[in-house]
Formats: C-alpha cells, sequence, structure tokens
C-alpha cells in the first residue's frame, strides 16, 4: 500500500460473552478515563505475554467478573481497522462457577447482569455508555436467544 498511515499497534485482547438462563448477560461497570465516563461492557482485557487468547479469556472473567467456565471461540476480529491493528478474540463462557482471581491495581468493577436488549435500550437512550465490542455481543446474545432487537 502506498501513501502515508498513522497506524497504532496494540496488544490483542479478548472479550467473554456470558449469557445465564433468564436470558440476562453478564458485564461490568468500570471506569474509562480516556472517555471520563463509566462504562457498561462484556469482561475484557489484553492478551499477556505467552498468554493464549484462551487463557487470557478466563484469566479476564475471573478477575473482573469472579467466574469460571467452559471457552468457546464465537469469532475474531479487528477493532478499528481503519488506523489500529488490535485484534479481539471473543469467547462464550457455559456453564459458570465461582473462580476468583484478584482485580489489576486501580480496577473498580461493579458486575451487573442485563438482558441484551436492556443494554441496546439504555444505549440508544443516552442512559448507559459501552464499547464496540461489548455492543456486538449484545447484538449476539439477541440473536442468540432467538430474538431481534428492536
Amino acid at each position: 500500500m502506498e501513501g502515508r498511515w498513522e497506524v497504532v499497534r496494540h496488544q490483542p485482547a479478548v472479550a467473554v460473552l456470558v449469557l445465564n438462563g433468564q436470558g440476562e448477560m453478564l458485564l461490568v461497570r468500570q471506569a474509562r478515563p480516556a472517555i471520563g465516563a463509566h462504562t457498561v461492557e462484556a469482561p475484557a482485557g489484553l492478551i499477556d505475554e505467552g498468554e493464549t487468547p484462551e487463557q487470557a479469556a478466563r484469566r479476564e472473567l475471573q478477575e473482573e467478573a469472579g467466574f469460571d467456565g467452559e471457552l468457546t471461540l464465537l469469532t475474531r476480529f479487528f477493532t478499528s481497522p481503519g488506523f489500529c491493528d488490535e485484534e479481539l478474540h471473543v469467547f462464550r463462557a457455559r456453564n459458570l462457577r465461582e473462580s476468583k482471581l484478584p482485580q489489576d491495581e486501580g480496577e473498580d468493577l461493579e458486575v451487573l447482569w442485563m438482558t441484551p436488549q436492556a443494554l441496546l435500550d439504555g444505549l440508544r437512550e443516552g442512559a448507559l455508555v459501552s464499547s464496540g465490542p461489548s455492543v456486538a455481543a449484545a447484538l449476539y446474545g439477541v440473536l442468540a436467544l432467538g430474538g431481534q432487537a428492536q
């Protein structure tokens, strides 16, 4: 490719979609200083040196939400390929069991259970702020439950 390009190099990351028997998604509310707001997101984080994506997903689920479970890779994609090379691996977790790891220093997280539709409605109304991968996870959750986002 010819031309001049500004590119942000970024570690790959993971996100974990969890749906319970009531059709609710496991989400975490956390401060995001870059945007000056608290967001509601699927458990997610960077893949550490020497970790596989599955190991990172398991660690993030334990650190951020206090659960472990059976992980299945759903998809992977580039989050913003117009300027950044971050690749996100999205997993689904099932058959959860409690398994807490300490949170990273400085993280202040609140675990929430919310229907995918409630997340989408909150975003549409401006009551909630989220990330692109979490919105995609919510849409997947709606589809996985056989519903359609309204």
